[in-house]
């Protein structure tokens, strides 16, 4: 037994655990990709496919066989249509990492906490005053042309503009803020709405905007409901609901002073190799 498993290991060198781990990572995140989305049910049936023709050849079904290797040949071509949104959503993730995440630039210590209060000062009115209102924050991923969807504002952050901008009537009230590099750069854009079939119907027109521009965008959506005051964060596709003004103040120095998961190497290979190396900073 002992030079089975000998036999079985001796073999297996650094890059292979390396390979095995890329390809973990690589499995795992295309099943979150399309995790509770359209996708995950097609994937289902295309699996199913798979299963049935490699069953289909082990019995000798020739007939069936012949069917599905024909359905599997067309399938391949298909998959690029049906399953678009996905892989335009993996291609913009892939842009977004790299092997080697270079540190975000860290923002000012007091800017972030000013731009943090003003914004968490400004959310709490709109909750207790049951006020609209949807604050997108862009952060790798270009907004640009979000942004031509409405108007250029780009003025300083604070409580009294976000206040004017939301107040019911006013002319970009129904639309969404974009903050870009710490500033209230536009108004009143028009957001994409998701297509995830699976969110709660009571959840209107301003939550699927807020959760349909992280889909397609690394952006951290804050949205405070109209009608109960509720505030909720949206990010990667997934929407937080029922959260007070700490955790969103918690939330926001978080990504302003680059110490959330988000500001970390995302790749698992590269914090690997990091612990390798012995640098002991890599987690922090």
């Amino acid at each position: 037994m002992q030079e089975f498993f000998w036999n079985a290991f001796s073999g297996i060198r650094i890059t292979d655990i390396i390979d095995i781990l890329i390809v973990a990572v690589v499995v795992y995140k295309l099943l979150g990709l399309i995790k509770q989305t359209r996708a995950e049910q097609l994937f289902k049936g295309v699996l199913l496919l798979v299963v049935a023709t490699f069953l289909s050849d082990l019995f000798n079904l020739h007939t069936i066989n012949w069917i599905l290797k024909g359905t599997v040949a067309l399938g391949a071509v298909a998959i690029l249509v049906v399953f678009q949104p996905e892989l335009r959503r993996g291609l913009e993730y892939l842009g977004r990492s790299k092997f080697v995440n270079a540190p975000f630039e860290q923002m000012d210590k007091e800017k972030g906490k000013h731009i943090t209060s003003n914004i968490v000062k400004a959310i709490d009115s709109f909750s207790r005053d049951r006020v609209g209102a949807l604050i997108v924050f862009e952060r790798q991923t270009n907004l640009t042309d979000i942004m031509e969807s409405g108007t250029i504002v780009d003025a300083e952050i604070s409580d009294q503009i976000l206040g004017n901008i939301f107040y019911e009537g006013a002319p970009l009230h129904d639309g969404a803020v974009i903050i870009r590099d710490g500033r209230v750069y536009a108004a009143g854009c028009v957001l994409p709405l998701t297509k995830n079939n699976s969110i709660s119907k009571d959840l209107g027109t301003r939550h699927r905007a807020g959760i349909g521009i992280t889909e397609n965008s690394d952006a951290l959506t804050l949205i405070v409901s109209e009608e109960t005051g509720i505030i909720s964060i949206a990010e990667d596709g997934q929407l937080s609901r029922f959260l007070d003004v700490k955790t969103v103040e918690k939330k926001l120095l978080n990504m302003y002073m680059n110490i959330d998961e988000g500001s970390r190497p995302r790749n698992v290979v590269y914090r690997f190799i990091n612990k390798i190396r012995g640098n002991k900073n890599a987690e922090k």
